[in-house]
């Protein structure tokens, strides 16, 4: 009768299972890491815009409201880290475009921001992009009691 020769487990079993879980693992904790970055910086811009069109259309003169938009835009992004050098602030307004706080106008406030990746070094900033561009749009109108005019 002839013997069935087995093959001999040497116990590499540990070492393949700890390299693909860390093959896996890896890409999937940074995927996790970016959504989150992404994530954060999308509520961070559109609680931004929305808090600058409330503050801007309850302010007393033009000139106020839109200082007091520009705090409501820094405050929201410093509280996420974007920090304002990495945003813009747009308003527009309708009917009136020159006269922003006419009575049942409408005020919009567009706010954009840069949302860095994370563990992303500056050495890769000439050959890629380094962070992820978010928009928020909110307008808000003038209550037909507050306004000017």
């Amino acid at each position: 009768m002839r013997q069935l020769r087995r093959s001999r487990d040497d116990g590499s079993a540990a070492l393949e299972f700890i390299t693909a879980g860390f093959l896996l693992l890896i890409p999937l904790v940074y995927l996790v890491l970016v959504m989150a970055a992404i994530q954060g910086g999308a509520l961070s811009v559109e609680g931004a815009s929305r808090q600058a069109a409330r503050v801007f259309v309850q302010a007393a003169d033009a000139g106020s409201a839109q200082d007091r938009a520009q705090t409501a835009v820094d405050f929201a992004l410093d509280d996420f880290g974007l920090g304002a050098t990495n945003s813009t602030m747009r308003i527009s307004c309708r009917p009136n475009p020159a006269a922003c706080l006419t009575r049942r106008g409408f005020v919009t406030v567009v706010v954009t921001a840069k949302v860095p990746l994370p563990l992303v070094p500056n050495v890769l900033a000439l050959t890629t992009p380094l962070s992820v561009p978010m928009t928020a749009t909110s307008t808000e109108q003038v209550s037909r009691f507050w306004g000017a005019g």
